[in-house]
């Protein structure tokens, strides 16, 4: 019998004793010395089948015991590994165990901010405040970091200025928990820029690549060659990743993937190969134009940039060190090449700069060899990290992400023209604005030869997994065609007149077109009372973004500026209640002013209340979901991890074509593939029951050829404890 094999039995007797036996003492007499005989890699994978397996997650009912039990387990967790992922939810069920305890509640808050989700950190931090404000010096700092994630601005100013007021009235105060006033009037200047960009999005469409290019865990660094028919990214996906352990944070290794453009589809991606990828970290940086060349990067040296060239059989050379003087002893990460191949950006943390990482470009002397390099200067970098160069294909257009300038928190995309390569004299760097930046960290953008599109990788509400790879368009409206005079035929020219005295004219106003105002109010379904929520109005194929401005309590004007009419996703959302994604079709602006307003009713998450789940796509006659179904299941998979004590049954419904019993084996596989994809998210499958109904339960008659047979196929949920 293999190690492996030896540890699966052993494993699996352990379970089963977890089952059965007291948890608490399972936990102290069993696994702490289990931990002694495994490796820390193989008990993560017990871990997690642990939390999975011996709790009901922090039900309603409060177990302080429990809720040390998983405290102990996340210190472990974090003494031995940088698994953060894992002991965010240990600290997370710890805090929903009890949800008194203070330092539960604060390591599940600090570890959403560290990971993922962040704006759920909001809850946990807001607990503590209510029990003991005083728990720490800068509890209103971190309260403020989560409301910011999640877009609520004004919310965050509120608590970065409360907690300024408290430094300013204790100025000698020197704890470890305090935060420089530098710091937090940086927060609140991004929490300013934030509600500008919000209001005012860009008008970009920003479309997920699919699940030819994603997966479920982090896919991001997309470079494509000119012909945009090839794209190379580096992705921490399970399948296809050349080394079958895991890293210290218990996910796959890097490893670099490439795919190719087909009939205007991407196909599968695939591992480019052992020769680039080792059995360890790997990561793309650029590719050139004609797609020949690969820039990679490598730990070594604190970092270095390699480069790997395409053979003539179309397989990858091995990758080499960049030669010349780009590669320091300090870190160097991030490189972009000029389609010529003469001029290379990239970024480093070598002396010298002005911050923490600067951009630096290096231009090839008369031999062909990497030899000149210069700062870009202080019209580029700042005091902050600024990292990520791309140079457009025009050779002056510079695209890059910093952490300073004005920002809406993390890292935001810039964009900068070269005026005069002789001065290095660059123009005022412009942010991309939202929703493409966004308070969490934007980079690796990359734009096409035409101008037309970007890609990059960004954590959103319709991403499959972690990061995600998403093409960005410029939606520019259509320029009308300037009236032409018709062309006369030749006439006999007609006797003179005298002339007469023409009347002046008189010039017609101009119309202007004004926005049409879409007003969301948001109530209780019960009581009818207001309700503040998160609400999201953008087009539902283009995913373009409408800004909108708070009108008071629970209610949201949004301005429709584009001429047409139009499908939009109107998004509601609010903890404690089922979430809304409604498609409503909106008309356009015009020359009259015009207001709709819609309300929204909310139903309080109870023993029996159920949800149509009308935006879950499958693929015809299969259980495998359209890449437009990730929206609505993302939203549900919040929805649960907002509730910890609410169990609920997904439901598959399908019409009456076709046999009844393929229909009901349907159902139940559609059903199933939604608690699949939750549970691979964490959320625990004895909260779930899938079940199928088949045409069992007709919303709708099926004799309607069209509308009646399309309600029917659905999917639901229904609360069957809380």
């Amino acid at each position: 019998m293999t190690y492996d094999s030896k540890f699966g039995v052993c494993f699996y007797k352990i379970l089963l004793n977890c089952l059965s036996c007291n948890r608490i003492l399972f936990f102290r007499l069993v696994l702490k010395p289990f931990f002694k005989m495994y490796s820390i890699r193989r008990i993560l994978v017990f871990l997690a089948a642990f939390t999975i397996f011996s709790s009901s997650l922090a039900q309603q009912t409060q177990d302080k015991e429990q809720s040390k039990l998983y405290m102990e387990q996340a210190e472990l967790i974090m003494a031995e590994t940088k698994a953060m992922d894992l002991a965010r939810d240990m600290w997370v069920t710890a805090a929903d165990f009890d949800t008194t305890n203070v330092k539960a509640n604060f390591e599940a808050g600090r570890y959403h901010l560290e990971t993922i989700g962040k704006s759920l950190a909001t809850k946990f931090f807001l607990r503590i405040s209510r029990q003991d404000p005083d728990y720490r010096f800068d509890l209103d700092y971190w309260i403020g970091q989560s409301y910011q994630f999640g877009l609520e601005f004004d919310k965050a100013i509120q608590h970065y200025s409360e907690y300024k007021d408290k430094l300013t009235n204790k100025p000698n105060y020197q704890g470890r928990d305090k935060v420089e006033m530098k710091e937090v009037d940086r927060r609140i200047a991004e929490c300013n820029n934030g509600k500008e960009f919000v209001a005012n999005p860009k008008n970009f469409s920003i479309v997920n690549l699919g699940r030819e290019i994603n997966s479920e865990f982090e896919d991001y660094a997309p470079v494509l060659n000119e012909n945009e028919d090839e794209i190379v990214f580096t992705t921490r996906r399970r399948d296809g990743n050349l080394n079958e352990d895991v890293f210290d944070d218990n996910k796959p290794y890097e490893d670099v993937f490439i795919a190719t453009k087909s009939g205007g589809k991407w196909t599968s991606a695939k591992n480019i190969g052992a020769t680039v990828n080792t059995r360890f970290n790997n990561s793309n940086a650029a590719l050139s134009a004609d797609g020949k060349t690969l820039y990679l990067y490598n730990d070594e040296g604190n970092g270095d940039i390699y480069v790997s060239e395409r053979q003539a059989d179309g397989s990858w050379g091995v990758p080499e060190a960049l030669p010349g003087i780009i590669n320091s002893s300090y870190r160097e990460e991030s490189v972009s090449v000029t389609s010529d191949g003469n001029v290379l950006y990239f970024s480093s943390e070598r002396p010298g700069g002005f911050g923490g990482s600067d951009i630096y470009m290096c231009t090839k002397d008369s031999k062909g060899e990497w030899a000149k390099v210069k700062n870009l200067g202080t019209k580029i970098n700042t005091e902050f990290n600024d990292d990520n160069p791309f140079i457009d294909y025009d050779s002056k257009t510079l695209y890059f992400s910093s952490r300073g300038r004005k920002g809406m928190g993390g890292y935001d995309i810039f964009k900068a023209t070269l005026l005069n390569p002789d001065k290095n004299e660059w123009s005022e760097p412009e942010n991309l604005g939202f929703p493409i930046n966004t308070p969490d960290d934007d980079f690796q953008y990359v734009s096409t030869k035409d101008g037309k599109r970007g890609y990059y990788a960004s954590v959103r509400e319709d991403g499959m997994g972690y990061q995600d790879i998403y093409m960005i368009t410029t939606t520019e409206p259509k320029k009308e065609e300037p009236s032409r005079e018709p062309i006369l035929a030749l006439v006999e020219e007609p006797k003179k007149e005298e002339p007469k005295k023409e009347e002046p004219k008189k010039e017609e106003p101009k119309k202007v077109i004004q926005p049409f105002q879409y007003v969301v109010k948001v109530v209780d379904a019960e009581s009818k009372a207001p309700l503040e929520a998160r609400v999201k109005l953008q087009g539902f194929k283009d995913n373009v973004a409408v800004g909108f401005t708070p009108g008071g309590l629970g209610s949201y004007q949004f301005a429709i500026k584009e001429t047409a009419a139009k499908d939009y996703r109107l998004s509601v959302e609010k903890e404690g209640y089922v979430f809304q994604n409604q498609s409503v079709k909106i008309e356009g602006a015009s020359d009259q002013a015009k207001t709709k307003t819609l309300t929204v009713e909310l139903k309080k998450l109870k023993v029996g209340v159920s949800s149509v789940l009308r935006n879950i796509y499958f693929d015809f006659a299969k259980a495998t979901f359209q890449n437009e179904s990730y929206n609505e299941l993302n939203k549900l998979e919040t929805m649960l991890k907002q509730n910890t004590g609410m169990k609920v049954e997904i439901s598959g419904h399908t019409d009456s074509v076709g046999p009844s019993l393929f229909n009901k084996q349907l159902s139940q596989r559609r059903a199933n593939a939604v608690k699949n994809f939750l549970t691979s998210k964490g959320i625990d499958g004895r909260r779930i029951k899938a079940v199928g109904y088949g045409e069992e339960k007709p919303l709708a008659s099926n004799d309607d050829d069209q509308e009646g047979r399309e309600i029917n196929r659905r999917v639901e949920f229904k609360v069957l404890g809380n």
